[in-house]
C-alpha cells in the first residue's frame, strides 16, 4: 500500500505544474484572437486543476509514515556530466505540500477575482498568460528536488513580477517599477547564485558533488558543521532572500510594485512570490543551523524589518501602500521566527499571511472599482453602505492581521512572538520589537479600516454617485478567503489552548534541527506562557484603541500631532527618504560613472576606431577613384592588363 501511494503521489505532481504551462501557452500564442472571458476562465481552470491534484496528493501525503514522506519525481534529466547530473525533478514532503496548496488555492481565487477586476482591459489574454506563467514558476520553485530547478523558478517568478508590476507599461510610473523591481532583485539574485555556487564547491570539495535539496540536508551535518564557510553561503543565500522577499536593505521596490493591476499585488506581491525568500531559508534550514551567526543575522534583519516598515504604514495615504508597507512588516516577522530555529512558526504565518493579506489586498480592489480608481484614503469614508460585502470582508482580513484571538493571524503571529522569547537564538529584544510590531500593525490596519469605511463620507459627489459594490465574480473570492482568515489558524491551535498543534508537528520531518533546538530551550513555566500570550492580546488593543481614538473618536487629533511633530512626520512619511538616499548614494554615481565609461571606451574607443577605420578607407577610395571612369573600353583595357600580369607571373616562376 506504502509504494502505491508512493506511485500515485509521483504521478499527480508531475501533472501539478503542466496545467498553468499550458494555460500560458494558449493565453500567449493566441493573445487577442482569445475572447476576454475564455482568456480569464482558461487560466482559473487551469490553476483549479492544479489545486485539485495538489489537495488529492497531500491526503496521499497524510497516509503515509511519516519516515516515508519525502518523495521524488522527474520530469526529465537536465545535464549529466560525469558524477554531476541534474533532473527537472520535483520534491513532495510536508513543506513542499502547503506550498503548492499556497499557491494553487489563493492563485485560483485571485485568477476568478481578475476576471471581474480586468473586465474590459485590453490586454486581458496577455494578463492572464503572465498569471499562469507566474504561477508555473511558483509551482517549479516549491516543487524543486535540487538547487538549480529552484533557481530557475526563482528568476521565473522574478521575470513574471516584472512583466505584471509593468503590465500597464504606457505609465511611466507603472513601467519605472518594473525596472526598479528587476534590478533591485538582481542584487539579491547575484548573492544567491554566488551562495549556491559556492555551496556546491564546497561539497564537491568534500567528494559529494550535488545539488540534490535532500541530500545537502544530509550532508550538511558532516561536511559544512564546524566551519566558517557555511556562514559564508547562508549569509550570501539569505542576501537572495532579502531581494525576492522584500526585507531591509532590499526592500524599496514591494512599495513601488503597487503600481500594477491589484490581483498582481495580492497574488504576487502579499500571497506568494515575495514569500520565496522565506520558503528557501526554510527549505535550507539544515545549513542555517550550523550557522549561529546567519541565524542571528535573520532574526535581527526580520525584527528590524517588521518594526520598520510597521512605522512607516501608520502615515500613508494610498490605500496599496499602506498593505504593501504591511506585507514588509509580516515578512519581517516571519524572517523573525526562521532567525530564532522556527521555521515551522514562519511557514505557518506565511500560509495564514497568504490568506489575510490575499483577502486586504483584493478587498482594496473592490474599494478602487467602486469608486472610480481612487487610492487616497483622504478621500473616501463611510464607504461600508455601498459595499457591505466587501467592508465585512475587510473587517475579518483586518481582524486577523491584527492578532484578535480566535483569528488566523492571532495563533501564528502569538507563535512568533512565543519563540521569540523561549528559543535559544530568540530574546527579549527580539521579542520586545516584535510587540511593538504588533500594535503599530493593529494601529495601521483599523486606521485604514476607519478611514475607509466609517465616518463622513470625503469622497468626490460624482464618485459616490456611482459608488456600487462589485460584481459576485469578485465577491465571492473575497468571502472564501475572509473564511479561510477566520479558520486557517486552528490547525495550529498551540497546546496552552488546548490544541496540539497538528501543522508545527506535520512539518516536523522537514526541520529536524528545529527540534533540537526546541529541547535545549530553556523550559517556562505555563503563568510565562499565558503572559506572553496576554500580551500579544494587549498589543493589537492598543493598536487597536489609539485608531478609533484617533480616526472616530476625535478625527482631528491625527492632523494636529502631524502639524505638531511636522518633521518626524514628514520623515516617516517620505519613508525615512531612505529611496532619496538610495538614488544619491547608489544610483546617480553610478549613472555617472557610466556616462564616463561610455564616453572613454564608446565615443573614444569603438567610435573612434570605427570612424577612423572609416577615414582611412575613405582616404584610399579618395585616392583611388579616379580608376573608376564608367568607361566600358577602360574596364576592358585593365582586365587585359591583369591577364598579361598572370600569364607573364605564371610562365616566369
Amino acid at each position: 500500500m506504502e509504494d502505491q501511494g508512493i506511485a500515485q503521489i509521483q504521478s499527480l505532481i508531475k501533472l501539478v505544474p503542466l496545467f498553468p504551462l499550458l494555460g500560458f501557452l494558449l493565453n500567449g500564442l493566441f493573445n487577442k484572437r482569445m475572447p476576454e472571458k475564455v482568456a480569464g476562465w482558461l487560466a482559473s481552470l487551469c490553476v483549479f486543476a492544479s489545486f485539485v491534484l495538489s489537495l488529492w496528493a497531500f491526503f496521499l501525503l497524510k497516509g503515509l509514515p511519516v519516515e516515508a514522506r519525502a518523495v521524488q519525481a522527474t520530469w526529465f534529466d537536465w545535464i549529466i556530466a560525469g558524477p554531476f547530473s541534474a533532473s527537472f525533478s520535483f520534491l513532495y514532503d510536508p513543506l513542499s505540500a502547503v506550498m503548492m496548496l499556497v499557491v494553487t488555492g489563493v492563485g485560483f481565487l485571485i485568477h476568478v477575482y481578475s476576471i471581474g477586476y480586468m473586465h474590459g482591459d485590453g490586454g486581458v489574454s496577455r494578463y492572464f498568460s503572465y498569471l499562469n506563467l507566474f504561477t508555473f514558476s511558483m509551482l517549479a520553485l516549491v516543487m524543486a528536488n535540487n538547487l538549480l530547478l529552484l533557481y530557475l523558478g526563482w528568476e521565473g517568478v522574478g521575470l513574471c513580477s516584472y512583466l505584471l508590476i509593468g503590465f500597464w507599461f504606457h505609465k511611466k510610473s507603472a513601467a519605472d517599477a518594473g525596472k526598479k523591481a528587476f534590478i533591485v532583485n538582481r542584487i539579491g539574485d547575484f548573492g544567491f547564485a554566488l551562495g549556491i555556487m559556492l555551496l556546491f564547491w564546497t561539497l564537491a570539495g568534500a567528494g559529494h558533488p550535488t545539488i540534490n535539496l535532500l541530500e545537502i540536508s544530509h550532508l550538511a551535518p558532516e561536511i559544512l558543521g564546524g566551519t566558517g564557510v557555511v556562514t559564508v553561503i547562508t549569509l550570501l543565500l539569505f542576501l537572495g532572500a532579502t531581494g525576492k522577499s522584500a526585507q531591509i536593505p532590499l526592500y524599496v521596490w514591494l512599495p513601488d510594485a503597487m503600481e500594477g493591476p491589484t490581483p498582481v499585488s495580492a497574488l504576487i506581491h502579499a500571497a506568494t512570490m515575495v514569500t520565496a525568500g522565506v520558503y528557501m531559508v526554510s527549505r535550507l534550514s539544515a545549513l542555517y543551523v550550523l550557522a549561529p551567526i546567519s541565524m542571528a543575522v535573520v532574526a535581527i534583519i526580520g525584527a528590524a524589518t517588521a518594526l520598520y516598515a510597521a512605522s512607516i504604514g501608520t502615515v500613508q495615504n494610498d490605500i496599496k501602500r499602506v498593505l504593501a508597507y504591511s506585507t514588509i512588516s509580516q515578512l519581517g516577522y516571519m524572517f523573525l521566527a526562521c532567525g530564532v530555529g522556527a521555521f515551522a512558526s514562519g511557514i505557518f504565518h506565511l500560509m495564514t499571511h497568504a490568506f489575510f493579506k490575499a483577502l486586504l489586498f483584493l478587498g482594496a480592489g473592490s474599494v478602487m472599482h467602486a469608486l472610480a480608481g481612487e487610492l487616497d484614503l483622504r478621500k473616501m469614508g463611510g464607504a461600508r453602505k455601498y459595499m457591505p460585502a466587501t467592508f465585512a470582508t475587510m473587517f475579518i482580513g483586518t481582524l486577523a492581521i491584527s492578532g484578535v484571538p480566535l483569528l488566523s493571524g492571532f495563533f501564528s503571529k502569538d507563535e512568533i512572538l512565543f519563540k521569540a522569547f523561549t528559543s535559544p537564538h530568540g530574546s527579549p529584544i527580539l521579542w520586545g520589537a516584535g510587540i511593538l510590531a504588533a500594535i503599530l500593525t493593529a494601529f495601521y490596519m483599523f486606521r485604514l479600516l476607519f478611514m475607509t469605511f466609517f465616518g463622513k463620507s470625503r469622497m468626490d459627489p460624482e464618485v459616490e454617485h456611482h459608488a456600487h459594490e462589485s460584481p459576485r465574480v469578485m465577491t465571492v473570492p473575497l468571502l472564501i478567503l475572509a473564511f479561510l482568515a477566520l479558520i486557517g489558524g486552528y490547525i495550529g491551535l498551540p497546546m496552552a489552548l488546548g490544541g496540539g498543534n497538528w501543522f508545527e508537528h506535520f512539518l516536523a520531518p522537514v526541520f529536524a534541527g528545529e527540534h533540537a533546538a526546541a529541547a535545549e530551550a530553556t523550559h517556562i513555566s505555563h503563568a510565562t506562557e499565558y503572559l506572553l500570550l496576554v500580551s500579544s492580546i494587549i498589543a493589537a488593543a492598543i493598536g487597536i484603541l489609539i485608531a478609533y481614538n484617533f480616526y472616530i473618536a476625535n478625527p482631528e487629533r491625527p492632523k494636529r500631532l502631524a502639524e505638531r511633530f511636522n518633521g518626524l512626520y514628514n520623515t516617516v512619511l517620505n519613508k525615512y527618504y531612505i529611496d532619496e538616499f538610495y538614488n544619491a548614494v547608489v544610483v546617480q554615481p553610478l549613472i555617472i560613472a557610466a556616462l564616463f565609461f561610455w564616453k572613454i571606451t564608446d565615443i573614444r574607443g569603438v567610435d573612434a576606431a570605427a570612424n577612423g577605420l572609416a577615414g582611412m578607407i575613405g582616404w584610399f577610395s579618395d585616392k583611388f577613384r579616379f580608376v573608376q571612369t564608367g568607361l566600358v573600353r577602360n574596364y576592358a583595357l585593365l582586365f587585359v592588363i591583369g591577364v598579361v600580369f598572370l600569364m607573364g607571373f605564371v610562365l616566369l616562376r
